[in-house]
């Protein structure tokens, strides 16, 4: 019935639903690695070619803005449109929506077990909502309460302006302005961007990069890297990178809070969050998320919630093709 995907820079992921005794279940799931195909049209042939099923609608969240129904993707060579799409998946119905716009429809299928809090608050039950994410890229978005319900936004938050908040963080947008030009936030907020905090400690002499890391950076995901031995406390270097990439976190988790007025919460979303929860809770994430001078006291009372369940795109495409249609219905989480 529903055929709903997630499209991000490293995973491409495709999730069949079918409405069986009025609920809409998870029936299949399949998951490709992006850079391995030149466009996504090639993934959708193949997933519709091996599992032959009904499809009338489909709803895609990928990395990207969309324009009169065209994306070129972020993080990927690939441009995405409803029309090329709709040759392949004739008659279906195509939906195409930033991928945070999916992931902040998917919070409203989620169960309580599918968060976890990072301070002890109870949220306002009709207030606004913001998303941010960190992991291959960095996306933002929010929820705006509307008479009785949140509607999702989209934006391209991520690649706003970076803006430091000390010494080191000025010395760091030197240090990236010098590589990229444009410093955006997903320059310090994503894997990569953990890596080019990294760099920057490195190569200005703040910590040295000892033989065994620097094998274990050139052989494997260097995001992962610095986060696993930040973790373990193995590597110094890769500790004090965490810290700051945490302490940026906070700072524009707060700024989008601001900007959307999201007292209903913040959610951190993407891969990255789950991984460093004890990290973001002893670090100076809170510090940075509530210094905001007069409006302190704004941010103080909001909750903010990790996302575990790595679903939720999947679960807020098929949501959002769903609200499209009208089906009210409840959704089978797997």
């Amino acid at each position: 019935m529903i055929l709903a995907g997630d499209i991000g820079g490293t995973n491409t992921r495709l999730a069949y639903f079918a409405e069986e005794d009025g609920v809409v279940v998870w029936k299949l799931h399949a998951k490709y690695a992006s850079k391995g195909y030149s466009k996504f049209e090639d993934i959708i042939f193949d997933f519709i070619s091996k599992y032959k099923v009904p499809i009338e609608h489909a709803a895609f969240g990928i990395a990207g803005a969309v324009v009169d129904g065209t994306v070129q993707a972020t993080n990927l060579p690939w441009v995405v449109s409803s029309e090329s799409l709709s040759k392949l998946l004739h008659p279906a119905q195509i939906h195409l929506l930033n991928d945070l716009e999916a992931n902040t429809w998917g919070l409203f299928t989620l169960r309580e077990k599918d968060y976890l809090r990072l301070n002890d608050i109870t949220e306002n039950l009709e207030g606004n909502i913001a998303l941010i994410s960190a992991g291959t890229g960095l996306g933002e978005a929010g929820a705006i309460w509307t008479n009785s319900s949140l509607q999702p936004i989209a934006s391209e938050g991520g690649h706003a302006d970076f803006a430091p908040r000390n010494d080191i963080q000025d010395s760091l947008l030197v240090y990236l302005r010098k590589q990229f030009g444009h410093v955006s936030w997903e320059r310090v907020l994503s894997g990569n961007g953990l890596y080019n905090i990294y760099s920057f400690l490195r190569d200005t002499k703040y910590n040295d990069e000892p033989d065994w890391l620097m094998k274990e950076l050139s052989r494997q995901d260097k995001g992962a890297v610095i986060t696993q031995n930040a973790l373990s406390d193995k590597s110094k270097a890769c500790s004090e990178a965490l810290e700051i990439f945490c302490e940026i976190y906070g700072a524009e988790a707060g700024n989008l809070a601001l900007k959307l007025t999201a007292k209903g919460g913040v959610f951190l979303g993407g891969g990255i969050a789950p991984k460093i929860v004890n990290r973001l809770k002893t670090s100076k994430f809170f510090q940075e998320f509530t210094d905001k001078g007069r409006l302190k006291s704004y941010l103080e009372p909001i909750p903010v919630k990790v996302v575990l369940n790595d679903n939720a795109a999947l679960l807020g495409a098929c949501k959002y093709a769903m609200h499209i249609t009208g089906l009210n219905k409840k959704i089978e989480i797997p």
